[in-house]
């Protein structure tokens, strides 16, 4: 028997999981935990042998999160349950100390696979993921399927790599400063990023410019 706790704060994918693993008596759900505060209450209470963790928490950063709950617990199997599926979320789950990676629109039997695979002490990762780090492998960039740029976007991180200042892109661009500053902030919250030259950087590596 394989006891599974989930940390997801959207009730539908939380209720889809328990769909999932209603008809298997040998995965039962220990809790479920809507933040990183509450994971951490259920986990001095009792343990899963798997727990199911979602990147993006209302109260804490999940990459974040994984780290300090293996500090606690070394030993516990973490899997990362996304969205996400840019290889740089891939990386830094797996440094942080999660075993797997799935994406949340997955079905039962990798959900399966995946629980079974780290509960024996291996690593798993969704297939999409395997691909996108295989194409980085050959390309040499960073494969981005869920990082989708508007054309203004796209606009303005062309001019920005070509060092044009938020006044000049906004006088080229017919915008105001206080908009451009907006769309500069959307494209370091997409790419993670927080620097000018670490966006330029980024958005080549990923192919995007």
């Amino acid at each position: 028997m394989i006891t599974i706790g989930i940390v997801d704060d959207h009730s539908l994918i939380v209720s889809g999981l328990a769909h999932m693993l209603s008809d298997e008596t040998d995965c039962p759900i220990l809790f479920t935990a809507g933040s990183g505060k509450q994971l951490m209450a259920e986990l001095e209470c009792q343990l899963p042998d798997v727990l199911l963790l979602d990147i993006e928490l209302p109260d804490r950063n999940g990459i974040e999160l994984c780290a300090a709950i293996l500090k606690q617990h070394p030993a516990l199997p973490i899997i990362a349950l996304t969205n996400h599926d840019e290889v740089v979320y891939v990386k830094k789950m797996m440094r942080s100390g999660a075993r797997g990676y799935l994406l949340k629109g997955t079905d039962k039997y990798n959900l399966l696979n995946a629980i079974r695979t780290v509960y024996e002490g291996q690593q798993f990762l969704d297939r999409q993921i395997e691909r996108a780090i295989l194409e980085q492998t050959i390309s040499g960039k960073r494969t981005s399927v869920a990082i989708k740029l508007t054309k203004r976007e796209n606009e303005i991180l062309t001019l920005i790599a070509n060092e044009y200042s938020n006044q000049e892109i906004a006088d080229k661009l017919f915008l105001s400063v206080r908009t451009v500053e907006s769309h500069r902030h959307s494209l370091n919250q997409k790419l993670n990023i927080k620097t000018a030259a670490g966006l330029v950087k980024e958005a080549l590596l990923r192919g995007l410019i």
